[in-house]
């Protein structure tokens, strides 16, 4: 199919230097007769630091490499790839800034309505499994010139992986894209060690030992560990991991394998990891040490433009939610079972210098059009930002895989003093009006700082407040590594005090997820229950979608908690998991024929009924859903705090 990459031809807004090179007349413009380094991306073409494939490419040139974009290029034809030639170092791959599977499909397995990485929402313009397409078609376009994989698709399928798309456990991706080496996590200290390395010579042999990195070993390497392993006295080298072959076919194993990748987790004390498959291996290097944040501040004094490749004649919607954002963090040290940016990011929080974040912020004041808003202040966790661990031998030994689950650790420094600095001078910037926080809230943390709260509720929302506690079962939460309920209540609580005392009115939204392993009907129905106690209507809720790496999708494909290896009850049919949505969608007539199912299956038809404790009421003799006398519709918003949820993936 043909992809969505710039119209050839010099950008009609900007200047040639303004954005990388996209095509043959961006080269001869600039009077480079080849590139260094090409990326090829699934996304179309945005240059923002919050698209990945950009970040990496703006490094590179940065240290002085030639780099060129083709983003979202045909994947019929060879043509489209190699439109601007040869590069002479490599070629980097990447599905974009998500898997390329979840972009399209949600969890009941159904085609998205809209691509927000594309121009004007369209869909397919980019393949599904893109890097592995993307990599093949490298490998025929540039014979001989190395591939290099990276991006959030390359990253969390570089060990075999359960795929939910397919119910099946797949390869390394690394041996289906049949490329030279992988990146995983933020790879911008790996890639330019890539590009030195290569530039002075030194080949694909020569790409050995640089952190963050995965490989295909040769045969002759893969016997010599295999014999040294099998040593007992052996100390050093790498952990050895479950086969493919085993972790397909066995629970048990799938289950270890997870456990011993978490465990292995800490660039400051990580093992390298090797997982045979077949007469093949694959050998992981420990992963990248973080950036300092001076290294971090680096990247973001980059020259990004900040908008869509000027030939696109229709928006990239993705762009609208950071344009006029500022991220201040990336890695979450949350260790969330159901999310990937552990796996991806890691669990130690980089902080941006404050001043850095300032020059962004007058930089972005400066820009025609701006509203004067800052839609977010934050990252992954934006109450994470300044925290760290308080004791550097330890976090240096330390293998836990969250620093606040089951309880906060007690060498994690929670104090919300830098954030709130930060905060403040943000919105003291001339031409700022508001400055939003609209990442993630850690809520348990919040509740350590009351000051954190009242800035919170004063001056940083903007009507309502977006909170994750998922779920309210204990057991649920447990698995989901999340805190209890009741701290939940308490932060509500305190926010909606705060904004009283501001002489606001304002609310705060819980997301809840449906379909977590351990989840079932019955704790589903006492979720909605307490949903329908505190007068609260969500709008969307998410359903699990078992992603590759992370610990709840080990859960769904093995029925057990890799951590303890107990067992997990785990609902995969569909329509079931349609019946938990319909519940917690209570007061959506539409929602009722699906709820009122649920309730029978669950053997709890005492709540289809009119009464004040029923969920749905039931059906009239005509088939039907019966209204009581008088009742309106349920949908109606009513009462203080009932709020739209938004969906998230």
């Amino acid at each position: 199919m043909q992809g969505s990459s710039p119209r050839r031809g010099r950008p009609r807004s900007a200047p040639a230097s303004a954005f990388l090179p996209t095509c043959r007349a961006d080269l001869e413009a600039r009077g480079w007769d080849r590139l260094d380094v090409l990326i090829v991306s699934g996304d179309a073409y945005v240059d923002h630091p919050a698209f990945g494939p950009v970040i990496i490419a703006r490094t590179l040139e940065a240290e002085g490499f030639r780099v060129g974009i083709v983003a979202q290029p045909s994947w019929s034809t060879i043509e489209d790839l190699a439109r601007m030639g040869t590069p002479r170092l490599f070629v980097g791959v990447s599905a974009g800034n998500l898997d390329s599977m979840l972009n399209k499909l949600t969890a009941q397995k159904k085609t998205r309505s809209e691509e927000q990485y594309s121009p004007g929402g369209r869909l397919e313009l980019r393949p599904n499994r893109a890097t592995i397409v993307y990599s093949n078609l490298c490998r025929q376009a540039f014979p001989g010139v190395p591939i290099v994989l990276g991006g959030i698709e390359a990253s969390l399928r570089r060990i075999a992986h359960y795929d939910y798309w397919s119910d099946q456990v797949r390869r390394s991706i690394l041996l289906d894209a049949k490329a030279d080496l992988l990146v995983f996590g933020m790879g911008e200290t790996a890639v330019i060690e890539i590009a030195r390395r290569l530039s002075d010579g030194g080949g694909v042999a020569g790409l050995r030992g640089i952190r963050g990195t995965a490989r295909v070993l040769s045969r002759e390497e893969r016997s010599s560990w295999q014999e040294a392993d099998a040593s007992p006295e052996r100390t050093d080298g790498p952990v050895l991991l479950p086969s493919y072959e085993s972790v397909a076919s066995d629970p048990v194993a799938f289950a270890t394998m997870t456990r011993l990748v978490y465990l292995e987790s800490n660039p400051h004390n990580a093992k390298p990891l090797l997982q045979p498959h077949g007469s093949q291996a694959v050998w992981l290097e420990p992963p990248s040490l973080p950036l300092d944040p001076d290294s971090l501040e680096r990247l973001y004094r980059l020259p990004f433009q900040r908008a869509e490749h000027p030939s696109y004649g229709e928006p990239v919607p993705a762009l609208r939610s950071v344009r006029h954002s500022v991220a201040v963090t990336r890695g979450c040290f949350g260790g969330c079972a159901f999310c990937a940016i552990t796996c991806h990011e890691g669990r130690i929080v980089q902080s941006r210098p404050q001043e850095g974040v300032l020059r962004e912020v007058r930089e972005l004041c400066k820009t025609p059009g701006f509203p004067g808003v800052i839609t977010d202040v934050g990252g992954p966790t934006a109450n994470m930002y300044g925290m760290s661990c308080g004791d550097d031998r330890a976090a240096t030994m330390c293998r836990r895989t969250s620093c606040v689950h089951p309880a906060p650790c007690r060498h994690l420094r929670t104090d919300h003093g830098e954030y709130l600095r930060l905060l403040r001078a943000v919105r003291a910037v001339p031409g700022v009006k508001h400055a939003f926080v609209a990442s993630g809230i850690r809520h348990d943390l919040a509740l350590r700082s009351p000051a954190f709260i009242r800035e919170l509720a004063e001056h940083h929302t903007g009507g309502q407040l977006s909170i994750a506690p998922e779920h309210v079962n204990p057991e649920v939460l447990a698995l989901m590594r999340k805190p209890p309920a009741s701290l939940w209540e308490q932060f509500e609580d305190a926010f909606l005090h705060a904004s009283a005392r501001a002489g606001k009115r304002q609310f705060v939204v819980p997301y809840f997820i449906v379909g977590h392993p351990g989840s079932t009907l019955r704790d589903t129905i006492e979720l909605a229950l307490w949903l329908k106690r505190r007068s609260l209507r969500p709008r969307q809720i998410q359903e699990f979608i078992p992603t590759p790496m992370t610990l709840a999708t080990a859960m769904y494909h093995t029925g057990l908690d890799p951590m303890t290896m107990k067992p997990v009850v785990v609902v995969r049919d569909l329509r079931e998991k349609r019946m938990m949505k319909a519940l917690l969608l209570y007061w959506d007539v539409d929602q009722w024929p699906l709820a009122r199912e649920a309730l029978v299956k669950a053997g709890r038809t005492d709540l289809i009924g009119h009464g004040p404790g029923s969920l749905v009421p039931p059906r009239d003799g005509t088939g039907r859903s019966a209204l009581p006398g008088g009742a309106r519709v349920p949908g109606a918003r009513q009462g203080a705090r009932r709020r739209d949820s938004r969906h998230r993936d």
